[in-house]
């Protein structure tokens, strides 16, 4: 029986591993059977295999399929999935599979300790609290006030989101072509797990340029 995820009550002082870590964003509202759900436990499932911790809002629906996934491809115990949890009037349950729980009152704070603790951010289909999490994401890695890390936008749906940024902001250098280096846009897990992997050999590394040298995998 899976135990009750430990209680910290401030993620800076507490001692978690320093692991490569993955956030996963996405929607609370999509249901196991859908296929991005499968697509999303199938993600997870690999980042656990290699031992790298999960991220997630420790919630339902794609955060529940991150939670499972991870927990099922973790067979040595050797990661951990955190889920940082919002207290919110509907759509709020707990994931069953979480380690390590945080819960937040405010969403501002709630997003700098997700940047806080991932070395990537994957960005699965969502509504206005997934697009929240992208565009944060994004700028705080525009501005520098992040490392370096890459925005991995997973399946069909943010494919007109970006035509729609390349022909308007940046067509009217409102965003500058090289800010978009940070995100990819991939179908699969296995796509979407092949810039992981680089991306947590170049952390080893200490590489400050990861974007940049995942370039050529768009």
């Amino acid at each position: 029986m899976q135990a009750k995820p430990r209680q910290i009550t401030n993620i800076r002082k507490a001692k978690l591993k320093n692991h490569f870590r993955v956030a996963i964003f996405g929607s609370a509202r999509i249901k196991k059977g859908d296929k991005t759900y499968k697509l999303v436990y199938n993600l997870a499932k690999l980042i656990g295999k290699e031992g790298m911790d999960v991220v997630t809002g420790g919630g339902p629906g794609l955060m529940d399929a991150a939670s499972q996934g991870h927990y099922s491809g973790d067979k040595n115990n050797k990661a951990r999935s955190i889920g940082l949890t919002i207290h919110l009037p509907r759509e709020q349950r707990d994931s069953y599979h979480l380690e390590i729980k945080k819960e937040f009152h405010q969403f501002s704070k709630r997003l700098d300790n997700f940047m806080y603790l991932s070395n990537a951010v994957v960005v699965a289909p969502g509504g206005v609290g997934t697009l929240l999490e992208f565009l944060y994401a994004w700028q705080l890695v525009q501005v520098h006030k992040v490392k370096e890390i890459p925005i991995i936008l997973l399946g069909d749906h943010w494919h007109e989101l970006l035509d729609w940024i390349k022909r308007n902001p940046v067509k009217h250098k409102l965003i500058g072509v090289n800010e978009l280096e940070p995100v990819f846009c991939v179908k699969t897990a296995e796509d979407a797990m092949r810039i992981i992997r680089q991306a947590r050999d170049a952390y080893k590394l200490g590489d400050k340029d990861i974007c940049k040298k995942l370039k050529s995998l768009k």
